[in-house]
């Protein structure tokens, strides 16, 4: 975006589209070569019958004199949004330069200014853009997005009509709304994904974004010629970039937005990297070494230190999905790109914390290293330390004085001060008999809405996830989560876990969320939490969609065979 501080004979680059009625593309092609030559201005500018599509760089007095002459001599273009932003000037020698064009000026006549599609249709979206999905500015746009996440709308769905190695590095993503990645490889694959998805957008309100707008324009027109259960699209008006003009911090947009010029890509204030690196897996979102895939040509992510390595060929991710590799197994210089690991959000049981829930459970992560990434957090109810007295002793045993970690919950008993944090000098109590009472978690029911912010807020900070792990309370927890199904996770894997008398359970009918449930069988040993409590909460979710771990090994994630091996094909499916 210029402002009013920017120097004109600084460099910019200005992208613009406009689908409008093209009487004579001879003139039209005829003004875009003496004018861009006459300002020196370089880049890729397409014509068709239907309208421009133009992405072109100089400086920023010339760009702006390109605005006017055009708008001038061609009055349709009066209402482009025509998007200028400041810019690096680009060496002649550039590698990225040349690959995008801005070392020369392409003007080309087209048939299509995106191709949306290779098959021939009877209705080319093309000649139906009246019909696309309705504007939105990037304010209304965020709007949308901040009502689903408060209000955990479930008929919204976000479609991303960009293709994989633009979405590899960004993406709008919130817990309470579903984001598709059709996985592209270029946009001409757009309208099969859009024919083999339809039932995941039918009836629902589609919002669709992309880079600059125009594959939107396209692609939206298409979804809404299948007529019913396809009527409520939109779109993302002026694309990520204007959204990020209006959103510099990033809003709901995570990581980079890829662009088709010089720049590669442009990000937001926020550091986080959402790509990583196709060889070693260190987070890494830089394009700017141009490496690709060595059968499809594809861009790829590979970091500055593994594409160093002299005579390394790279092979994409859908190569790999699809089996287009030439017998790469048998040439040691293919790099592979690793399978993408779930991300498993853990929540550890009353009176843990994120810590030794980590600990606990080092084992079971460590079978599991090569297909997910565990994360842990804290519960947000902080509660009171506890201590047992020393009995038939002269001296009363002593409170211990420094180096204790904190214990939270998730839940906590509404009635029991003892569940709660004091103030300085009574965090300290003395824990008498009941205090360990097995049935304790039917008392625990207060809580729940504090936590349930808090989980959403960690998972917006945190995620994305792919799924939730619980351990008994953190399980009953989780479990109300995916019964409200507001945070997006694929599956749930629910341990030693309960049926809650708290949050909205038993209403609503069976969770339709896939779940693996592991717990102690009748004959076990975990005294916490009992075998017909945890039974209990597996049968209140669909039963084609949930599996069953039973152990008898206690109060515990068991990391033998048969049961770990029953893990692992749970978590395959996911992959």
């Amino acid at each position: 975006m210029i402002n009013n501080t920017t120097k004109d004979d600084e460099y910019g680059v200005l992208l613009y589209y406009n689908y409008t009625n093209i009487p004579n593309l001879t003139d039209l092609s005829t003004f875009y070569t003496t004018n861009c030559t006459s300002l020196s201005l370089l880049g890729r500018i397409r014509l068709s019958p239907h309208g421009v599509n133009a992405t072109i760089g100089g400086q920023l007095s010339s760009l702006k004199q390109h605005i006017t002459q055009l708008t001038q001599k061609y009055p349709s273009f009066t209402s482009t949004d025509f998007k200028l932003s400041t810019s690096t000037n680009p060496k002649s020698n550039n590698k990225i330069a040349q690959e995008t064009g801005f070392t020369s000026l392409s003007i080309r006549i087209v048939k299509q200014l995106v191709t949306f599609t290779s098959r021939a249709l009877p209705n080319p979206p093309e000649l139906s853009i009246s019909n696309a999905g309705q504007h939105l500015s990037a304010r209304e746009f965020h709007s949308v997005l901040e009502t689903a996440r408060d209000s955990g709308k479930q008929n919204l769905v976000l479609l991303d009509a960009r293709n994989l190695y633009e979405t590899r590095i960004g993406k709008f993503s919130s817990p309470n709304f579903e984001t598709l990645d059709p996985k592209i490889r270029q946009y001409s694959d757009l309208s099969n994904w859009v024919d083999d998805n339809s039932e995941k957008i039918r009836g629902k309100q589609i919002l669709m974004y992309c880079t600059g707008g125009i594959r939107c324009e396209v692609a939206s027109a298409y979804i809404k010629s299948k007529g019913e259960g396809f009527e409520n699209v939109f779109q993302l008006y002026g694309g990520i970039q204007r959204y990020m003009e209006e959103f510099p911090e990033g809003g709901f947009f995570k990581g980079k937005n890829f662009v088709f010029d010089h720049r590669v890509s442009v990000a937001s204030s926020d550091p986080r990297i959402l790509g990583s690196c196709l060889v070693c897996e260190i987070p890494f979102d830089d394009y700017s070494s141009r490496s690709r895939c060595n059968y499809c040509r594809m861009l790829v992510l590979v970091c500055h230190a593994c594409e160093g390595k002299n005579g390394k060929l790279f092979v994409c991710e859908l190569c790999q999905k699809y089996d287009k590799l030439v017998e790469h197994g048998k040439n040691s210089n293919v790099i592979i790109a690793p399978r993408k690991k779930l991300r498993i959000l853990c929540l550890h049981g009353f009176r843990q914390n994120a810590s030794s829930f980590k600990g606990r459970t080092a084992s079971f992560v460590k079978k599991l290293k090569n297909i997910a990434e565990f994360v842990y957090i804290d519960a947000p109810h902080q509660l009171r330390f506890i201590y047992q007295e020393k009995k038939n002793a002269d001296v009363a045993f002593a409170q211990p004085k420094s180096g204790c970690n904190r214990k939270y919950a998730w839940l906590i008993d509404p009635n029991d001060d003892m569940d709660k944090s004091g103030d300085m000098g009574t965090d300290w109590e003395t824990g008498g008999a009941h205090r360990f009472d097995c049935r304790q978690y039917e008392h625990q029911t207060g809580g729940f809405d504090e936590s349930y912010v808090y989980l959403r807020e960690k998972v917006v900070e945190e995620g994305p996830f792919d799924g939730v792990l619980g351990f008994s309370q953190g399980a009953a927890m989780a479990a109300c989560v995916a019964l409200k199904g507001e945070m997006g996770f694929r599956f749930v894997i629910l341990c030693s876990g309960y049926f809650g008398n708290f949050g909205e359970f038993g209403e609503g009918g069976l969770i339709k969320c896939p779940s693996l449930h592991i717990y102690g069988s009748d004959n076990g040993k975990d005294r916490q939490i009992g075998f017909d409590e945890s039974r209990r909460l597996a049968l209140m979710f669909e039963e084609g969609c949930s599996v069953m771990v039973e152990h008898d090994f206690g109060h515990i994630i068991p990391t033998k065979s048969p049961y770990i091996d029953t893990i692992k094909d749970f978590l395959q499916r996911f992959l």
